[in-house]
Formats: C-alpha cells, sequence, structure tokens
C-alpha cells in the first residue's frame, strides 16, 4: 500500500494535474463563499469539462472543487451570516458573532486551519480503514438511517440554550414545513395547495438563503434607518487564531474529523449532518465554553466535521460504488464516464486510480491550508464595505443564489418569504437553526421510520432488536436528558443571578 501511495503521490504532482488540483480547490471555494452554489452544483456543472482529460487529471480537479467548495461555504456564513452551503450553517452560530467583535480574521483562520484538519483526518482514514468503513456502513438500513436522524434531532435542544422552549417549537415548525411535497411512499401531495411548485417540497437553500442572509439583510436596514448617520460595519483587526488557541481548539478539530469520516461513510448523511452533529458534540464535552457568542470551538467543529465527509463519502464510493453523498454521486458518475467501476475490483484493476485520488485529496488539502490563510486578508476586508452597498449586494447574491437551483422564481419567492419569517424571529428571539436541521432532517426521519415498519410488517420491534438503532436511541435520550438538565441549572443560576441584585 506504502508504495502505491508514493506512487499516487508522484501522478498528483505532475504538472498537469498540480494545476488542476489547484485550479479546482480555488475555484470550489469561489463556489462554495457563493450562497446558493452548492459543492454538488459546482461538481456537477464541471465535470463534462473532464471527459476529454485523462481519468485521473478529471477526477482529481473534482475533487479539488469538493474540497475547496465545502471550506469556501464557512467564508460568507462567518462574514455575511450566510451559510455558502448547506454543511455551513453550523458555522453562522459563532463565526458571525466574532465577526461583529471585529475578530473576523481570527474566525476565518480557525475555520480553515479546522478544515484542514477534519479534511487530513479523512484522509488517513480513506487511505488506512476505508474497507472497515465501508463494511460497517453496509450495515445501515432503514432503522438505522431514521435512529440516526432522531439523533440528529436531538441537537435543537442543545442549539435553543438561550431560549429552549422557543427553539422546540421552531425545530416542530421546520419539521411541519418538510412535510410539504409529495409523500415519499405514496407520492400522494400534502399542504401543496395545489401548486405544483409545491410538489417537491421547500428547497433547502433557498429556506436557507432566507431564514439567514435576507432576514439579516432587513436588520441592517432596520438599523440604517435608525441611524442618524451612515456607518461602514464593524472594524477588524488583523490577528489570526494563535498557537495556544490552535492547541486548545486541535483535540475538537481532531475528534470532529473523526466523527464527520465516520457520518461521511454512511450513504446519504452527508456534511450539513455531521456539521451540526459535531458541533453538538463540542458544545455537549466543553462545557465552559460560550457557544453561540463568538467561540473559537463552535467554529472548528462542524468545519472539521463537515471536512471530515469529503473522505468518508469516498469510502463507500470507492470500495461498494455506493455514494455517500451527493457530490460522490456526482463522482460515481465520472468514474463510470471514464469507464471505471468502482469497488473491490477497482482497488486491484486500478491502483494507480485510487492512490492517485488519495494523494491528491491530502495535496488538496494541503493547498487549501495555503489558499485559505493567504486569502483571509482579502475575505475580511467584505465586512470593511459600508452597509449602502453591502446590502445590495446580498440581495443580489440571495436572489442569484436561490434562482440558480432550479432556475426558478418561485425559490426566489421562498427565500423572501422566508427572510421575512426569519426577520419576525430574531425579533421575538426565536433561533432560525432548529428550523433548518428540521427541513434537512424531517424528510430522512420520515422516511426511513416508514421504510422500517413495513420492513417488519407494521412492527416496531426494530426499535430494540437492531444493534446500531439501540446505539443511537440510547444517544438520543442521553443528548436530550443533557440538554434539558444544562437548560435547567441554566435557569437556576439565572434566578440566583436575579436575586442577588
Amino acid at each position: 500500500m506504502f508504495e502505491y501511495l508514493l506512487n499516487g503521490f508522484a501522478t498528483a504532482l505532475q504538472m498537469g494535474n498540480l494545476f488542476y488540483l489547484i485550479t479546482g480547490v480555488i475555484g470550489g471555494v469561489v463556489i462554495g463563499a457563493l450562497p446558493g452554489l452548492t459543492a454538488t452544483m459546482g461538481v456537477a456543472i464541471l465535470l463534462p469539462f473532464t471527459f476529454g482529460m485523462e481519468a485521473i487529471t478529471g477526477l482529481i480537479m473534482l475533487v479539488g472543487i469538493y474540497i475547496g467548495a465545502i471550506y469556501g461555504g464557512s467564508i460568507s456564513a462567518i462574514l455575511l451570516n450566510t451559510p455558502g452551503t448547506p454543511a455551513s450553517a453550523a458555522t453562522c452560530l459563532d463565526g458571525y458573532p466574532m465577526v461583529q467583535k471585529g475578530q473576523a480574521s481570527k474566525a476565518l483562520s480557525a475555520s480553515t486551519i479546522a478544515s484542514v484538519v477534519g479534511g487530513l483526518v479523512s484522509c488517513v482514514a480513506l487511505v488506512t480503514v476505508s474497507p472497515f468503513l465501508a463494511k460497517f456502513a453496509l450495515r445501515f438500513s432503514a432503522p438505522e438511517y431514521f435512529a440516526l436522524a432522531l439523533f440528529g434531532l436531538t441537537i435543537i435542544a442543545s442549539i435553543s440554550s438561550e431560549n429552549f422552549l422557543r427553539g422546540i417549537i421552531a425545530g416542530i415548525i421546520g419539521l411541519l414545513i418538510s412535510t410539504v411535497g409529495m409523500d415519499s411512499i405514496t407520492s400522494y401531495p400534502r399542504f401543496t395547495f395545489g401548486m405544483i411548485d409545491l410538489l417537491n417540497g421547500f428547497s433547502v437553500i433557498p429556506v436557507l438563503i432566507g431564514l439567514f442572509a435576507v432576514s439579516e439583510v432587513f436588520n441592517q436596514i432596520e438599523i440604517l434607518v435608525n441611524e442618524k448617520e451612515v456607518k461602514t460595519n464593524v472594524k477588524i483587526d488583523k490577528n489570526y487564531m494563535s498557537f495556544k488557541e490552535i492547541k486548545q481548539a486541535l483535540p475538537t478539530m481532531i475528534k470532529s474529523g473523526i466523527l464527520g469520516t465516520f457520518i461521511g461513510s454512511i450513504p446519504g448523511a452527508g456534511a450539513d449532518i455531521a456539521a451540526f452533529v459535531c458541533y453538538n458534540e463540542a458544545k455537549r464535552s466543553n462545557k465552559n465554553e460560550k457557544f453561540g457568542e463568538g467561540s473559537l470551538i463552535g467554529i472548528s467543529a462542524p468545519e472539521a466535521g463537515n471536512n471530515g465527509v469529503t473522505g468518508g463519502a469516498l469510502v463507500p464510493l470507492l470500495t461498494l460504488g455506493v455514494p455517500g453523498d451527493a457530490v460522490a454521486a456526482v463522482l460515481l458518475g465520472a468514474l463510470i464516464v471514464q469507464g471505471l467501476t468502482p469497488g473491490p475490483l477497482l482497488f486491484e484493476q486500478n491502483p494507480d486510480i485510487v492512490y492517485g485520488l488519495f494523494s491528491a485529496m491530502i495535496l488538496g488539502n494541503i493547498i487549501l491550508l495555503g489558499v485559505g490563510l493567504g486569502g483571509i486578508k482579502f475575505y475580511s476586508r467584505i465586512v470593511e464595505i459600508p452597509k449602502v452597498l453591502m446590502i445590495p449586494s446580498i440581495l443580489i447574491l440571495s436572489t442569484i443564489g436561490s434562482y440558480s437551483m432550479n432556475n426558478s422564481l418561485f425559490d426566489v419567492i421562498v427565500t423572501f418569504i422566508f427572510g421575512i419569517i426569519g426577520y419576525i424571529m430574531t425579533k421575538i428571539k426565536m433561533p432560525s437553526s432548529p428550523i433548518v436541521l428540521a427541513i434537512i432532517l424531517g424528510p430522512m426521519l420520515e422516511t426511513n421510520l416508514r421504510k422500517a415498519v413495513l420492513m417488519y410488517n407494521g412492527s416496531y420491534s426494530f426499535l430494540w432488536t437492531r444493534p446500531i438503532t439501540i446505539v443511537f436511541l440510547i444517544l438520543t435520550i442521553t443528548s436530550l436528558i443533557s440538554a434539558i438538565r444544562k437548560n435547567h441549572k441554566k435557569e437556576i443560576c439565572e434566578k440566583e443571578e436575579k436575586i442577588l441584585t
């Protein structure tokens, strides 16, 4: 294996391949940073350009785009409170508060370093334990996916620490929104009110852009109207994440990278779920950290987690021919077009392709470190643009991003409707993140629950007869109890403070 890996590095470092890898990473960062242009869309759009290339060259460029786009989403998430990709939604929770404190450079450097650490952790797993992880992922069926989604939903309780009840209400609203469209089992239209555009339900990207970007625009317009003078956004310092801060956050980065790799190896889970799960785990294990107020741990955990998925998603793809997420599904198409059949035989018949791809992923993450840290001074200048120029720019990007998903004006309308909803939610201090998380996980939860019941002929015995399902259910109960106890302690502390004052 070591010899194959060395040959892989030799292939990836060839001048032509290295050029396409660097181009892919930079292009991916740009794509990810633009709201609405997801990693999947970027890889899919550029897939036809690889048809005339050698197989390894085309795959190297696509992998570079994948790595860059997952990271790129954090740039707009941190600077503009607008997730460039769904995988960056959790990064908004602590990234944007740091920008408001004038620490944009530090937040961006934390995101970059965590992304690279998470990506490299996933590469190590991809190279060393991919067969084992793939076999484990193959054990997942409908009951396991249901339990995983249920565990993911418990994160709502954790990210609603500011107002527990309102966070739960927001999560329920999100679950109701996720039921709009055709029933996944019977194809019966639900809550569409005769509108064809609602048959497929609400797309996640327009909802994301509306709740985070457009609602923030409305808030900034209100601030501008109330200000006597037009001011620029907050000024920023030039301090990056210090070595001491990196040392403190590194265990969280590595743990989140491992967790993200595991989630990525489960077909259908994806980087957005990994980001929220890793954020929740970091919040659970770092009791003294002030999450939601500008925590470096709060940025590091989801970014290491969602970049860990990049390697994890390729594990079942290359070893079993089963894509781990939507981007891996596009890469599956690229392999097939190049005449390659993913699976165990791919390692025997085309080791140069496999290990060339492994090596390219390792190099791609190292390149990402240079691109990310080198571009921070440029990225962070965005915050200093006057609000009167920034507000229309965000609106234009939001409109283009929501329209580009399906080339539909309906999605643009959805974006602005959810923008208004998000604005109202900020006024009543109701968190937006639970709605997004519920919309992402709702379909996965419902579909797999019903499939599991059908598998067991109407019985719910799968809840206590399948080991992996039992583990996730135990984690779900533990997570809920922990969140409730933490909220109860917080309420007691607040009451004691009021009595003392």
